[in-house]
């Protein structure tokens, strides 16, 4: 995919997201989501935040003074600030200003929103025992960009990965050398990205 396919599947993804996180009731914004240690409420929160500048990561220096420059334990602190700050009904709007932006974090590129908004999307809906659609080619994009990522650091379960290869069974996808796992390539992109629990069900033993 080129830059602007990347941003079309990535404005058709928030939209997904928007809309189902406008179907929610009031108290499964408190429930639990696979981001561990993350509510419903704080992964959305967390999507509002995919357009920082160079200037607005220098005001955040206090705040990653206080988290011991630990990036995790920053980024959670953001999102937990940002979850206090807006209403169920504002985060929704702020994702939803976001669809048609052409515009990324500081420091990482187009790839890396598209990771996020799939993974946070499902995140938010597989706890919920929701279904939110992923179009196969962005998740062959993001496994490949988590898979071949030098920086930002890879993810610490992609190194785990190294010396396996991944090939979907819903998709023409496969990537990696080694003994396979094999399952849907969304399950795969959450195994990547670190939601083993989450995907260990619906993949070969391994």
């Amino acid at each position: 995919m080129n830059d602007d396919q990347v941003w079309l599947a990535i404005d058709r993804q928030r939209t997904a997201v928007v809309e189902l996180l406008g179907s929610l009731p009031a108290e499964e914004w408190q429930h639990d989501s696979l981001c561990a240690g993350w509510t419903v409420r704080e992964v959305a929160a967390h999507l509002t935040l995919q357009e920082l500048r160079f200037g607005q990561l220098l005001a955040a220096l206090p705040a990653m003074a206080r988290a011991r420059f630990d990036v995790e334990r920053l980024t959670h602190d953001l999102a937990c600030a940002r979850a206090r700050e807006l209403t169920p009904e504002a985060i929704v709007a702020a994702i939803r200003a976001t669809i048609g932006n052409r515009r990324h974090n500081a420091g990482v590129t187009v790839r890396e929103t598209l990771i996020d908004i799939l993974v946070h999307g499902q995140d938010i809906a597989a706890p919920l025992g929701r279904e939110l659609p992923m179009e196969p080619a962005a998740v062959a994009e993001a496994i490949t960009r988590m898979w071949t990522m030098r920086w930002p650091p890879p993810f610490p379960a992609t190194r785990r990965l190294r010396g396996h290869r991944l090939e979907a069974t819903d998709a023409d996808f496969a990537i990696g050398d080694g003994p396979a796992i094999r399952g849907p390539i969304g399950a795969l992109a959450l195994l990547c990205a670190g939601r083993e629990e989450a995907a260990r069900p619906q993949l070969s033993a391994f």
